[in-house]
């Protein structure tokens, strides 16, 4: 399987040298999985948007510091891409500014969370079980950084988890497009060194309880695994 990663941001310069820049990141958690998958990437922030549907097996957008409001010319191209791909059934996946921005394209709505960044480690129960969620269990605790979130679904989306900061956390639109808010690709390292390089925009209070979320597991391998089979049974359905 070939998957084209949307790139919408970099690592901070500070950040790279230690952690790598985001196609690494993803490359590496997937792997774990999958070693036999490859990755197609394109920089969307540079203003490069693929012009073939075709050209991967399935397409994921990434994080970004950017929000899927902002009037830059790239967001706007990457957005009617997502349409595209919603109207051919080509299986998308969204993390973070990925996951706001298929809701965004498809009707839904995006704003900034009332109650502020989050950061650290997300609890979140799983309401609705999927057939491709396996190995099952009932929630999904995932490394975030946001402000952002999806505040209105699109009326195409089912809502499959979330928690009482972020109640649109994980969901899934018709049978080829899944989004989550948090970021499988995230180790804990790299998160704690984010919230230190954003400690004066996140907040200190806001900091400590990220770096104390720290301590518990993380489902990133299980968030593969549930993508991987979400976007193979969608590909053999449009076959």
């Amino acid at each position: 399987m070939v998957i084209g990663l949307l790139q919408c941001d970099d690592v901070a310069p500070e950040l790279r040298e230690a952690h790598g820049n985001y196609p690494e990141m993803f490359e590496a958690l997937f792997h774990r999985v999958d070693p036999t998958l490859e990755f197609r990437v394109w920089r969307c922030l540079d203003g490069e948007i693929p012009d073939d549907l075709e050209a991967v097996d399935a397409w994921l957008i990434t994080g970004s510091k950017f929000g899927v409001n902002d009037a830059l010319p790239w967001i706007a191209a990457l957005e009617t891409f997502v349409r595209k791909l919603w109207v051919a059934e080509k299986p998308l996946i969204g993390i973070c500014f990925g996951h706001q921005l298929m809701a965004k394209a498809l009707g839904g709505e995006v704003a900034k969370n009332d109650r502020g960044w989050g950061v650290g480690l997300s609890f979140n129960r799983v309401n609705q079980r999927a057939d491709w969620m396996v190995p099952w269990q009932p929630t999904l605790d995932l490394l975030v950084s946001h402000q952002d979130q999806v505040e209105r679904l699109p009326r195409v989306a089912r809502l499959l988890g979330g928690s009482d900061f972020c109640p649109c956390y994980l969901m899934q639109l018709g049978e080829h497009f899944i989004g989550v808010q948090g970021h499988p690709e995230f180790t804990k390292d790299y998160s704690r060194d984010l919230m230190a390089l954003r400690g004066e925009l996140i907040g200190p209070h806001r900091v400590r309880q990220g770096e104390a979320s720290l301590s518990a597991a993380v489902d990133d391998t299980l968030m593969v695994r549930w993508i991987l089979a979400f976007v193979r049974r969608a590909i053999t359905m449009r076959s």
